[in-house]
């Protein structure tokens, strides 16, 4: 069997195809495929004859007969024709994707699925077209729903496979024509085990930027605008800050805002290592420079944030002997190795943070007074979250709809628990009020996020007790305690009826304290309409 495919240019009149069509016919030849657009005709069509030679010549005879046609201005063998040529590409494409492609028809049958989709669900690709789709992953909503015109994004799926039960991540979108009747649909999945991998692979390489911060306060806005104006220049920042309020984050934004967003940024936390080794990781050492060195040696931070930014995360824990020896790198712009003798200059911009306060340091002669000076040309001080309560419930819901998203799971917060969220003191800053969502999300059996849930019942008399009593008056104390045992049951019993007998107080002392509290959102309806 021959087969031949053909692109004939013809004028662009009606009877044209027909015209074409017969001279086939009468040759006995039956067209496997005609396509058409404007002054164009191609054909494919088979030539059964045993003998190639005369095969050749039906075809001479076909060709000859066509270009007798006045409207037909020549025959031009092609490869493909342009549906063929399409579909080769769309499945090359389909095939070498990384995602699972699955295609179904209206009734939830096969039409195609990728090679990926077949190693992921461990099925053998020829045998798979035709079958259900359910026999390969059993009853599922989704796929249901699907077949009914109903997508779905990234739903998570745990589907049964010859060698276990096994974790996706899957997408899917009905196809309809052009009367929005469904007539199939297409499926994409993905192993749970490389989503997350390749979420990880993103966060780790994601810069943090201005536009990232999260706030609403005029305070952060303040802050902010100094932070992106001296971010352009050169000279060196000093970021000051309760611990958890965000201060590498900082760093990294002032870096990506400035000449030097290109270069690397080098965080080094002089907290966490031991000062020998802060040393040899500032300036890296030569070979055999002491024991256990690497073959060859090792650059530092110094050089490897060359023309970019070094940042010093807990500064203030820098000891008092490399203190002298970052000074000189500074004031010299060159680094030696440990073990070195050679001077390697470097281009070096300098941001550091600190939760100390280095002035005291200073005159407690923990912290190199010239060091400070030349740390702190602009100094930029992080207010701690409990200064800025307006930005509280923006954060909760930046953090609620982050793990909702990763974990697949819809909360909310009541609004009791953001007004409890709101006036909590927060001494762990942002990390913190993180930490208190992750927790919650996971603690939460319903879909809403109430008080019982939050777990800082404890911490929050813990922190009054320690520390807050100190720094505050007596009335303010009080007060506190106060609003959070009438909070408690006015959640409980939705009255100020019931609360004043749980609490021990008379009726309207309760509805005064409501007021005064701004508590009325905990009330039920028919509260609400006495108390007003």
């Amino acid at each position: 069997m021959t087969v031949i495919r053909w692109m004939l240019k013809t004028s662009d009149r009606i009877g044209m195809i027909q015209e074409v069509a017969q001279v086939f016919s009468h040759e006995g030849v039956s067209i496997k495929s005609m396509e058409v657009s404007t002054g164009q005709i191609f054909i494919k069509f088979y030539l059964d004859g045993d003998l190639l030679d005369d095969n050749n010549k039906i075809a001479d005879s076909i060709k000859r007969e066509l270009l007798h046609h006045s409207d037909i201005h020549g025959i031009t063998n092609i490869a493909l024709q342009p549906y063929e040529q399409r579909e080769k590409e769309l499945q090359t494409v389909l095939e070498f994707a990384n995602d699972g492609i699955i295609g179904l028809d209206s009734e939830g049958l096969i039409r195609y699925i990728n090679s990926t989709a077949a190693q992921l669900l461990r099925i053998d690709k020829s045998t798979s077209v035709g079958n259900d789709i359910t026999q390969i992953i059993g009853s599922n909503m989704y796929f249901s729903g699907l077949l009914l015109g109903k997508s779905f994004d990234n739903q998570q799926m745990l589907i049964a496979t010859p060698r276990g039960t096994l974790h996706y991540l899957c997408s899917g979108q009905p196809i309809r024509d052009e009367n929005n009747q469904v007539v199939g649909s297409v499926a994409t999945l993905k192993s749970m085990k490389s989503a997350k991998q390749l979420v990880k692979s993103i966060m780790k390489n994601q810069k943090f930027e201005f536009d990232n911060i999260i706030y609403v306060s005029s305070t952060m806005k303040q802050l902010i605008n100094i932070a992106q104006r001296v971010a352009v220049n050169n000279c060196s920042i000093l970021i000051g800050g309760e611990s958890g309020t965000g201060k590498e984050m900082f760093a990294q934004a002032i870096h990506h805002a400035s000449t030097r967003c290109l270069k690397p940024f080098v965080p080094i936390n002089c907290a966490a290592l031991p000062e020998a080794l802060l040393e040899s990781e500032l300036f890296g050492y030569e070979d055999g420079s002491f024991s256990g060195a690497k073959k060859g040696g090792k650059r530092g931070l110094f050089e490897a944030a060359h023309n970019g930014t070094l940042f010093f995360d807990e500064i203030g824990e820098l000891p008092l002997a490399l203190q002298g020896k970052l000074l000189r790198v500074l004031q010299e712009g060159v680094v030696r190795r440990v073990g070195g003798t050679q001077e390697i200059p470097i281009d070096v911009r300098i941001l550091a943070a600190t939760n100390r306060n280095l002035e005291e340091m200073i005159l407690k002669k923990q912290f190199r007074q010239d060091l400070y000076y030349r740390i702190n040309v602009i100094p930029i001080q992080i207010p701690p979250l409990r200064q800025r309560p307006e930005d509280i419930p923006i954060l909760l819901q930046h953090f609620r709809a982050k793990y909702c998203t990763e974990l697949n799971r819809q909360f909310d917060f009541s609004p009791a628990a953001i007004e409890f969220l709101t006036h909590y003191e927060w001494p762990g800053n942002v990390r913190e009020l993180q930490n208190v969502v992750l927790r919650a999300i996971h603690l939460t059996l319903g879909k809403e996020i109430d008080i019982s849930d939050l777990l800082l019942h404890n911490e929050l008399a813990f922190n009054e007790t320690r520390s807050d009593v100190r720094e505050k008056s007596l009335k303010q104390v009080i007060d506190h305690t106060e609003r959070l045992i009438l909070e408690k049951a006015l959640k409980k019993h939705g009255s100020a009826r019931g609360a004043a007998r749980d609490i021990g107080l008379s009726h309207t002392a309760v509805l005064t304290k409501i007021r005064r509290y701004g508590l009325e959102y905990l009330l039920n309806s028919n509260s609400s309409k006495i108390l007003k």
